[in-house]
């Protein structure tokens, strides 16, 4: 899955503040959200997940905070280069034990 960043930082907390301010004007967040985010050049779906990202950032909703997610995806590559390295040492150490023993063999 790949994301798009069609839409820049300022667009984005722009149209979450606009849902925000005009929340209190619709019967509920959602026709909120349907309304705006044809404004703002996307589809709702879209629109109620960055409202939703900015709620946990904000902590008025349970979840991982952007930087949260941002330092476990680090986190998580570099578990994933030190499997690969270790692997790599793995392999070199029996190569060499067998080396050694061939070399052993020989004399």
């Amino acid at each position: 899955m790949t994301k798009s960043n069609k839409f820049s930082p300022e667009v984005r907390e722009r149209a979450v503040r606009m849902v925000l301010e005009h929340r209190g004007e619709y019967p509920s967040q959602w026709a909120a959200i349907e309304s705006i985010a044809p404004k703002i050049g996307c589809v709702p779906q879209t629109l109620l997940e960055w409202v939703k990202r900015h709620e946990i950032d904000s902590g008025a909703r349970d979840g991982i905070t952007t930087s949260e997610l941002q330092r476990l995806k680090e986190l998580e590559r570099e578990n994933k280069e030190l499997r690969k390295a270790n692997e790599i040492l793995k392999l070199a150490s029996a190569f060499f034990a067998q080396a050694e023993l061939d070399r052993r063999l020989k004399s």
